[in-house]
């Protein structure tokens, strides 16, 4: 029953993502953060979130903006059974100012997840937390046209089951490189992180993470995207180190009421992937974002909330 209802929850999720991603009518082109609005100007709070601008920002891992992405990845044709696994992510990403010239970006991801077993006599696998992995960014608070980050990332033995995480504590070196020349961003991530202490009785670890990014902005808040992740596991045999994933999908900045969001669905083939490993998989995110804004942008945002919550019509 407690597996069912984490399906359904996740159902519940990828349903909202699509529905609102079929609402044109709450989508705008310029501004973005407050309705009434027709044209974004220096002086309103729309020229803070502006929809191009926040896209880029959106798309930028060491972005001076505060998100809290949530994303779910479900990876299909696990094992003989062709079982599915089911990763939620949630990754809040926080910016601050160290210095004149310096941001630290700090992004911790939380996986919450479901690891299939075995079939028989039921569905069975493993269902909680797993291993936490903090990442920190030191990136130029003026950027040129490379904009680019480096720091320590950090995997955390947080597991409330064995088979969903790796019982060892890890640390390694993590950069991101991107440039957004016009309607494109263009750029990668990469880690990889070696373990140091844990449980003796498990693997070491030894394994990198690669994700590259390619998105082309297009009118009206939607972008398409490829995002793959591919990882290698040095530990393992060559025939099951590699999962290269092949595929991208479409995103859109729009709001919610005041709340501004970045959607996105993806499809991925791994073309390369372990024996037994998901050949192929769906993931769907929104991710809710919070651009600075000034006190007098903070002040005009409250007075079109409140000029708003007049014009409703009294019950």
């Amino acid at each position: 029953m407690r597996h069912m209802s984490f399906y359904k929850n996740c159902s519940i999720l990828a349903l909202v993502v699509v529905l609102v991603a079929t609402v044109p009518l709450i989508a705008q082109d310029t501004p973005i953060g407050v309705p009434g609005n027709e044209v974004a100007t220096q002086e309103t709070p729309a020229a803070a979130v502006n929809t191009d601008a926040l896209r880029k920002a959106a798309q930028n891992p060491v972005a001076s903006l505060i998100s809290v992405p949530v994303q779910n990845n479900n990876n299909f044709g696990i094992g003989p059974d062709d079982r599915t696994q089911d990763v939620l992510n949630i990754q809040p990403v926080i910016p601050a100012r160290v210095s004149e010239n310096w941001n630290l970006i700090t992004r911790i991801i939380t996986p919450i997840i479901f690891q299939p077993t075995s079939s028989q006599p039921v569905n069975q696998g493993g269902y909680g937390f797993g291993d936490l992995n903090p990442s920190f960014f030191l990136s130029p608070a003026k950027p040129g046209k490379v904009i680019w980050g480096v720091g320590p990332t950090f995997l955390l033995p947080t597991a409330t089951n064995s088979v969903l995480g790796q019982g060892k504590w890890s640390i390694g070196p993590s950069v991101v490189v991107l440039a957004q020349p016009g309607k494109w961003t263009l750029g990668g991530l990469v880690n990889n992180v070696w373990s140091f202490a844990g449980q003796s009785s498990r693997p070491a670890v030894n394994q990198m993470l690669f994700q590259y990014f390619i998105n082309y902005n297009l009118n009206k808040g939607w972008y398409i995207t490829w995002q793959p992740t591919l990882t290698a596991n040095w530990e393992a045999s060559n025939g099951g180190r590699w999962v290269v994933p092949v595929g991208g999908g479409v995103g859109r900045i729009m709001r919610l009421g005041f709340q501004p969001v970045n959607l996105t669905a993806q499809f991925y083939a791994n073309a390369v992937h372990p024996p037994g490993a998901s050949p192929w998989g769906l993931r769907l995110q929104i991710a809710f974002l919070f651009p600075k804004l000034s006190k007098e942008q903070q002040m005009m945002m409250m007075q079109q909330k409140l000029k708003q919550l007049e014009q409703q019509p009294q019950k």
